[in-house]
C-alpha cells in the first residue's frame, strides 16, 4: 500500500461523509468535504506518476473512487432537487454503460485497459464543477445566476454524453479487433 492508494481509500471514505452532510443539508461541510475528496483525486494522481507508485490496484480503485463520489452526490442532490434529475440520469446512464462495456469485453475474453481518455477527464472535472457549483450556490445563495448553473448543468451533459459515445465506439472497436484475429 503506498501513498497514492491510501489517498484513494481515503476518498472512498469520504463518500458516505459528504452524502450525510447533504442529507442533513449542512451544504458548508459537504462542500469542504467533497473539495477535500476532489483534491485528493489530484494529489493522488500525481503523486503516483511523480513518486513512479502507479499500481493495478491504484489504477483500479481511483475511478471507482471518482465514480462513487460523483454518483453518490449526483442522487443525492438529485433527490433534495437541488441538481436535475435528467442531468443525474445521464451522469449515472454513463457509468453504468461504461461497467456493462467493461463487463462484455471481459466475458469476451478482450483485455481491457483502464484508461481514462480526454475527453472523459473533462467529464470528470465538469461533473465535479457541477456539484462544486451548487453546493456553493447553496452555501452563498445570490452569488451564483441561475442561468450560469443551467449552463453548466448542459455543458456538463452534454460532455457527459460525448464521453459515454467515446467509451461505446471504443469497446465497439476493441470487438470489431477481436472478430478479426
Amino acid at each position: 500500500m503506498n501513498i497514492p492508494n491510501l489517498l484513494t481509500l481515503l476518498r472512498i471514505i469520504m463518500v458516505p461523509v459528504v452524502v450525510i452532510f447533504l442529507i442533513q443539508g449542512s451544504f458548508g461541510k459537504a462542500m469542504i468535504t467533497f473539495v477535500a475528496a476532489a483534491l485528493s483525486d489530484a494529489l493522488d494522481g500525481f503523486l503516483a506518476r511523480t513518486l513512479g507508485q502507479q499500481t493495478v490496484l491504484g489504477a483500479y480503485l481511483d475511478p471507482i473512487a471518482d465514480k462513487a463520489l460523483l454518483a453518490s452526490s449526483f442522487v443525492t442532490l438529485s433527490v433534495l432537487r437541488v441538481i436535475p434529475g435528467w442531468l443525474t440520469v445521464i451522469v449515472i446512464s454513463r457509468d453504468i454503460i461504461i461497467l456493462i462495456g467493461i463487463l462484455v469485453l471481459t466475458m469476451m475474453s478482450i483485455e481491457v485497459k483502464i484508461r481514462p481518455t480526454a475527453v472523459s477527464k473533462i467529464t470528470t472535472a465538469m461533473q465535479l464543477a457541477a456539484v462544486l457549483l451548487v453546493l456553493s450556490d447553496r452555501c452563498f445563495p445570490g452569488y451564483i445566476h441561475k442561468i450560469w448553473l443551467m449552463g453548466l448543468f448542459w455543458l456538463t451533459a452534454s460532455f457527459t454524453i460525448v464521453s459515454g459515445l467515446d467509451y461505446i465506439m471504443r469497446g465497439q472497436k476493441l470487438i470489431n479487433q477481436d472478430t478479426k484475429k
